[in-house]
């Protein structure tokens, strides 16, 4: 293993260790709070939620691939990083603009960020994942994609468990089923819109709303971003830590 490979496994490790960490008292609460806000939501408002960003989401899933490259081939680990680094960069500054504008113009432009916002950090996933070398015209391979969604945003105790789904994914991946739709898709939208809905909210405020969206989106970019890069170590290093 060559001096950068041998410092990536480093942080990937350090991440790794991260991933299963037992929450916070204050990660508790807050997680608490949530349900039981979500738990005075009508289940009707649930449900539509739920199907309006799976289609949402699936819409990107299945179109994206017609605009992501081909699998990257017979290059070096320090080579992919160093280009996921200018592409992280390139939907960072992307999303953060987005966010300006759409923060600067009151509710509306500020509802539209959600969907906007969602197709840019799926369309930067695939493009992540083609660098490393994986092809995402199979459906595992998306469903991973969706699992590193998830890593990124959700609660400590739910972000464990799908970061225990993703060891090993080569052989676990096997046991898929065939359809996207036995996803855990109530639970996939429920998290991410505990996970930014203070944000965002806040986005929606006159005055503060671009500064907001400009800050947030940047953050959630790079977020997502790195915490890709070590989803895709963990396959390509193969170095496991386990609970």
């Amino acid at each position: 293993m060559d001096v950068f490979s041998k410092q990536a496994a480093s942080e990937l490790q350090i991440w790794q260790k991260q991933m299963l960490r037992r929450p916070s008292f204050f990660n508790n609460l807050s997680k608490l709070t949530q349900d039981k806000i979500n738990s005075w939501i009508p289940e009707k408002i649930h449900n539509a939620v739920t199907v309006a960003i799976k289609q949402m989401i699936r819409g990107v899933l299945f179109g994206a691939k017609y605009t992501t490259a081909d699998p990257l081939v017979n290059a070096s680990l320090q080579l992919r990083e160093a280009r996921i680094e200018e592409k992280i960069k390139f939907y960072r500054t992307t999303a953060a603009v987005e966010g300006g504008i759409t923060g600067a113009g009151g509710i509306l432009l500020g509802l539209a960020d959600f969907p906007l916002l969602i197709a840019i950090k799926l369309k930067l996933l695939f493009d992540i994942a083609a660098v490393y070398g994986f092809n995402t015209d199979d459906y595992r391979e998306r469903v991973y994609l969706l699992h590193i969604f998830e890593l990124a945003f959700s609660s400590h105790a739910h972000r464990k468990k799908v970061y225990l789904k993703m060891e090993d994914w080569d052989q676990k991946s096997k046991q898929l089923p065939e359809d996207i739709n036995q996803f855990e898709w109530r639970k996939f939208q429920q998290e991410y819109r505990d996970y930014i809905d203070l944000a965002k909210m806040a986005q929606l405020v006159p005055v503060i709303g671009a500064p907001v969206g400009i800050l947030v989106n940047y953050r959630l970019i790079k977020k997502l971003g790195h915490t890709a890069m070590n989803a895709y170590r963990m396959r390509l290093l193969d170095s496991p830590v386990h609970s």
